[in-house]
């Protein structure tokens, strides 16, 4: 892992709790309900990687939701300055967190591995 300048982790903790704040603010239902897993900022912090859960959403709703953050992210973006007092905010860029899928895939590929070894043992003896 990548080591982190405190001020950059101190920005992304304070973001994973103001987007949150922003989303509840606005008036679509459905960007209400999205759940921030991660903020990920650059080195400069002038960029942020928002990585939102997935788990709920079906293809087309997960389009509407990147389409309509992008296009609301400077009400979050203003929201965040004004909470902190900030100058300028991060430019955010909304994607969904697919850790956990990966997670499952590579779980169910050593759950076969190890299947196949089994039967390797059994043919064996």
């Amino acid at each position: 892992m990548m080591d982190k300048s405190i001020k950059i982790q101190r920005t992304e903790s304070v973001l994973r709790e103001l987007i949150p704040e922003a989303l509840a603010t606005l008036d679509d239902e459905m960007l209400r309900g999205v759940c921030v897993v991660e903020v990920e900022c650059s080195r400069g912090k002038y960029d942020a990687t928002v990585y939102v859960d997935p788990m709920m959403y079906d293809a087309k709703e997960r389009a509407y939701i990147l389409n309509h953050l992008d296009k609301v992210k400077r009400v979050i973006q203003n929201h965040c300055m004004q909470a902190e007092g900030w100058f300028r905010c991060p430019n955010f860029k909304f994607k969904f967190d697919d850790t956990l899928e990966k997670q499952n895939k590579m779980d169910a590929l050593f759950a076969k591995v190890e299947e196949e070894l089994k039967k390797g043992k059994k043919s064996d003896d």
